[in-house]
């Protein structure tokens, strides 16, 4: 068992989170039940996910992507009124974090992805340092990496790219950081694989003849989360189980 507010600042504390500039708030975002022994952890503070935690007996969820975002309307209607609404009512809490997860070195997003796709890190680039540069091991083809992403990740990656091009060095970073490509290649990377594609991505990869891989937001960011609850598991004696709400995104 923790106390609600030692697991706050404990969580704060090992992501980083007064250091890092975010446009949400991390941390606890809504207040429950202040002893926690079962925790439940999953991508996005979904209604379908509550709504499991809620059924799973969970005293709190961690979830990557929260309630609140700048610039998005702060009344509290609709579907965000019905989330709160079951979370109050069960005194749930709802802890949220972002960007700090997607950069921490052991158990961030990124750090798991590249886990996951057997990548060899060898460097960091971007703001924050949030991407990842290394290489691909074995896989040394455009199509070879698209044919692990599919396998490790139970995802079918779009690729921008001729899928028999060479590649040495591989650059990711989880989510919807498709903008992130001009750095990736300034970086080296031959090939960049993130979650999401704007139409702008096409022409990019084209012009600075880097292959990029969509490979799913969701897809791409279902690791971190699951990683820190497991550890908070150990670190605490808590009761931990990881919801998977899919999401073809």
């Amino acid at each position: 068992m923790v106390r609600r507010d030692d697991l706050a600042s404990f969580l704060d504390q090992t992501l980083n989170v007064a250091a890092i500039r975010d446009y949400c708030p991390n941390g606890l975002q809504v207040e429950g039940k202040s002893d926690i022994h079962c925790i439940v952890t999953g991508v996005t503070a979904s209604l379908a996910l509550i709504n499991a935690a809620i059924a799973s007996d969970a005293d709190a969820l961690l979830v990557h992507h929260g309630l609140f975002w700048r610039d998005e309307d702060p009344c509290i209607v609709g579907p965000r009124r019905e989330r709160i609404r079951r979370l109050l009512k069960h005194d749930l809490n709802l802890f949220a974090y972002h960007l700090p997860l997607d950069l921490h070195e052991q158990m961030g997003n990124n750090a798991m992805l590249g886990e996951k796709l057997g990548l060899q890190v060898q460097g960091r680039f971007g703001e924050n340092h949030l991407g990842w540069l290394g290489t691909s091991g074995p896989v040394n083809t455009v199509g070879g990496l698209a044919n692990l992403v599919e396998e490790r990740l139970g995802r079918k990656p779009l690729v921008i790219g001729d899928t028999a091009q060479a590649i040495a060095t591989v650059a990711w970073c989880s989510g919807a950081a498709q903008g992130m490509l001009p750095l990736a290649a300034r970086a080296g990377a031959h090939a960049y694989l993130s979650g999401e594609i704007a139409e702008r991505t096409v022409h990019e990869a084209r012009e600075y003849e880097v292959a990029y891989l969509s490979c799913g937001h969701h897809a791409t960011e279902r690791y971190g989360i699951e990683a820190l609850g497991n550890w908070l598991s150990r670190c605490f004696a808590l009761e931990h189980r990881f919801i998977e709400i899919d999401n073809p995104v």
